[in-house]
């Protein structure tokens, strides 16, 4: 008899991390996707990461009731998956980066005049510019562009501080906006 009443207060409780759990999928599984996507550049890697953040959600369940802000502590795993998911991909220099904007502009001039063509192109030199920012200015300056997150959720995100992640976010800007100007400069 007492077994029974074990297992009946177990259920409620199993129901309500489940409920809990849905929720933070309902309302967060975007986010997850687009900062797993943002890290592993990878449609089927980023929805496996995405996977696998609930995953450890759903083993780490009975934490997620006593989270104060659910949307970071989710953007936190997710991001951790995602790094440790990924691949090293080698590092490109900016030098390097300055000759394959010089050949996507002979591409650009070659290609066809139409305004998509060239929006995809600068997309693409734009994602190019931003791979080859140091790690630490990528990374901030994707969850505060792609995620959309504010300095103190990327803070905690990245484990460190809201003054680093200014600072990491004001130099990438400069970078990418000398960077840019220069290839102005070349058309």
């Amino acid at each position: 008899m007492a077994e029974a009443v074990i297992s009946n207060s177990a259920i409620p409780l199993a129901d309500a991390n489940q409920d809990a759990l849905e929720t933070a999928v309902r309302e967060h599984g975007r986010l997850v996707y687009r900062i797993a996507y943002s890290v592993l550049r990878n449609h089927h890697d980023a929805e496996d990461a995405t996977q696998e953040t609930f995953i450890r959600v759903l083993r780490y369940r009975r934490k997620l009731e006593g989270v104060r802000d659910p949307k970071t502590w989710l953007a936190r795993i997710a991001w951790r998956v995602a790094v440790e998911r990924g691949t090293k991909q080698p590092e490109i220099s900016l030098s390097e980066m300055e000759n394959q904007a010089a050949v996507m502009q002979l591409r650009s001039q070659l290609a066809s005049a139409e305004e998509s063509v060239v929006g995809n192109e600068m997309a693409e030199l734009l994602g190019c510019l931003i791979s080859a920012l140091p790690e630490p200015l990528r990374d901030a300056l994707r969850l505060s562009t792609v995620e959309e997150l504010d300095p103190g959720e990327i803070a905690e995100v990245l484990g460190t501080s809201e003054s680093s992640v200014r600072s990491r976010l004001f130099r990438a800007r400069q970078i990418l906006k000398e960077k840019l100007a220069g290839v102005g400069r070349q058309v």
